[in-house]
């Protein structure tokens, strides 16, 4: 009679528990998915920036701050001198431009928070993108419209793949420019 109780109870225990175990294990996926992949990353930034203003209403080319993409495999976070060359003399009384003017003046760099990274492990070159013609938006999403920048795009290796086997699909814009990129594994991962 014990033995039966005992296996019973363990019958309706041990489903029961792996269900509660696979819930909470998709609900932690569900939950931590822009913490993985970066989509809806929108930190608060030591200066309050707007690339809306800056790239969008005045139309300064997004090479303008981020230089050396076209030739490094890096895009650079500008530093405080690059924002002088115009704020040396625009809108010097607006307090974020005295932060900025603070940072230039000590020589101390700007501690911008990174939004957009691919993972350590994955190998990734603006320059060949930039220099096949490839939009910054196409990965970065409509930058120029963002008071405060956002990561719109997951950085995977899905989404990379998709635009890698069919670019067309993804910038018809590139229709007759670009046939395909690279998938061996050796293109990203070195």
């Amino acid at each position: 009679m014990k033995k039966s109780v005992l296996d019973y109870g363990l019958r309706v225990r041990l489903p029961i528990t792996i269900l509660v175990i696979l819930i909470s294990f998709a609900i932690t996926f569900y939950v931590s998915r822009s913490e993985r992949d970066g989509v809806g990353y929108k930190p608060d930034q030591p200066i309050n920036f707007s690339h809306k203003l800056h790239a969008g209403e005045m139309g300064i080319d997004c090479q303008y701050c981020h230089v050396g993409v076209e030739k490094s495999r890096h895009a650079v976070v500008p530093q405080a001198s690059t924002c002088m060359n115009c704020h040396t003399m625009a809108k010097t009384d607006s307090p974020e431009i005295k932060k900025l003017t603070k940072y230039y003046e000590s020589g101390e760099a700007i501690p911008w928070k990174r939004v957009h990274q691919v993972p350590e492990y994955a190998y990734f070159n603006h320059s060949a993108h930039i220099n096949a013609d490839i939009e910054c938006a196409s990965c970065h999403g409509d930058v120029a419209s963002m008071d405060k920048i956002e990561q719109v795009h997951a950085f995977n290796m899905a989404n990379c793949l998709s635009c890698h086997r069919a670019p067309h699909e993804k910038m018809p814009y590139l229709a007759d420019k670009v046939k395909k990129g690279p998938e061996d594994c050796s293109s990203c991962h070195r």
